[in-house]
């Protein structure tokens, strides 16, 4: 695994804990500081401050600029999005701090300025403040509350995607959808034991026929109301068939395959700003990319996906949107 130790960059970390026993364990985010509404806060909301590092591929990114865009911060918070994380030096870009750069820019540097001595990983998404020159936050379930809220004094937009009165709700659903699912398919794909893919595949396409069930009498998630939760679905279900499903084995049934799974990914991905948050060839690129999953880096012509098709949601109750009082 490569990171970071002591401020610089290496292609193996020393005591890994990705792996164990053959099973793939996430390791957690370290900067866990968060924007406020509070003017006064250490880090308050301002037009312009804080950028966004991204990059196509990663669905924990995919997932905030999913929110930014529904919450109308795309023009207030900049975003990067990544050339490349296959060049040695992690996610790497055509720009840094101080805009374009002649030949590409390691997001590790960002790291290494925030933190001179920083070990760990280096992720997207980062939400970096360029005030100061600190890295905010890189654990996306938290950058995605702030942008629910934290602006919403800037933008007037009243879009509420975690109400307090289905906050039980979603978090039911986000405990159960992360492991099984968002992460689910990532142990599949990185698993390094037959025992482990095996556990990891099963649990997978069980949580997906319970959500396929759970939205033949339910629009959304939580109901009759779009929240984060389905947010954080969306992110993985896009990348399912030209991704999972191939490159990380995930291959008993596409999303295609489920009725109601495939109808409601299409209708998220029509609500309006969320395909500009999808490039789905390059999506495709990155996972097919990873030597550890696809050695020969060999890109599939396949398999053609067609979000754009009309969906049949608009049978069950609901009109997806919640604003706050």
């Amino acid at each position: 695994m490569s990171g970071m130790v002591n401020g610089r960059w290496v292609t193996s970390m020393p005591a890994s804990e990705e792996i164990e026993g053959g099973r793939f364990v996430r390791m957690d985010s370290l900067f866990r500081h968060a924007i406020s509404a509070d003017p006064d806060a250490e880090f308050p909301a301002e037009a312009g401050r804080y950028h966004l590092w991204v990059a196509w591929g990663c669905p924990w990114a995919a997932r905030a600029l999913a929110v930014r865009a529904l919450k109308g911060l795309t023009d207030l918070i900049p975003a990067y999005f990544a050339l490349s994380a296959f060049d040695g030096e992690g996610w790497t870009y055509d720009e840094g701090p101080e805009g374009k750069v002649p030949e590409t820019y390691p997001l590790h540097r960002v790291y290494s300025r925030a933190v001179p001595d920083y070990t760990g990983k280096v992720t997207v998404p980062t939400l970096w403040d360029s005030k100061t020159g600190r890295i905010v936050n890189n654990e996306s379930s938290e950058i995605i509350r702030m942008f629910n809220s934290a602006f919403d004094g800037i933008t007037g937009n009243r879009l509420d995607l975690y109400p307090e009165d289905l906050r039980p709700e979603i978090d039911r659903w986000n405990d159960y959808i992360y492991p099984r699912v968002n992460n689910g398919v990532y142990r599949s794909g990185f698993a390094t034991s037959q025992e482990a893919y095996d556990e990891a595949a099963t649990e997978l396409f069980a949580a997906l026929d319970v959500l396929d069930e759970h939205l033949a009498a339910n629009r959304y998630l939580a109901g009759d109301t779009c929240t984060e939760a389905d947010w954080r679905l969306f992110a993985t279900l896009v990348r399912f068939d030209i991704g999972y499903y191939g490159a990380f084995k995930c291959n008993l049934r596409r999303i295609e395959d489920y009725p109601q799974l495939s109808n409601y990914l299409r209708e998220l991905y029509q609500w309006p700003g969320i395909a500009e948050t999808v490039w789905l060839d390059r999506i495709k690129a990155d996972y097919y990319g990873l030597a550890n999953v696809n050695p020969s880096r060999i890109i599939p012509i396949g398999p053609k996906v067609d979000l754009t098709r009309p969906h049949d949601r608009g049978r069950l109750a609901g009109r997806g949107i919640r604003e706050k009082g």
